[in-house]
């Protein structure tokens, strides 16, 4: 797997380590990753993910995982994630 967030796609981000000497050596920011089981309430099911610590907070503002999934953009979310984001806009139109 990839070191990327899947709902909101925050991935590697590359910078420099600078000494006090100002020699600069490449180095990698890791985003916080955790595996997080979210469940949706419209589905009525829980759905696995891997997510940052920041995009729990998120998910949490916004109030949970159907409306966050409804206002996201859909090039920033998984395979995995769009499914979901489909099958929630499908139950949510007939109503």
């Amino acid at each position: 797997m990839s070191r990327k967030c899947e709902l909101t796609g925050k991935t590697v981000q590359v910078g420099n380590n600078v000494s006090h000497a100002k020699n600069r050596t490449k180095r990698r920011f890791l985003p916080n990753l955790s595996n997080v089981t979210l469940s949706s309430e419209l589905l009525g099911k829980s759905f696995k993910f891997k997510v940052a610590a920041s995009t729990l907070r998120t998910v949490d503002a916004k109030g949970g995982l159907d409306p966050f999934l409804l206002k996201a953009k859909d090039h920033l979310l998984s395979s995995n994630a769009l499914k979901v984001k489909r099958q929630i806009t499908s139950t949510k139109s007939p109503s």
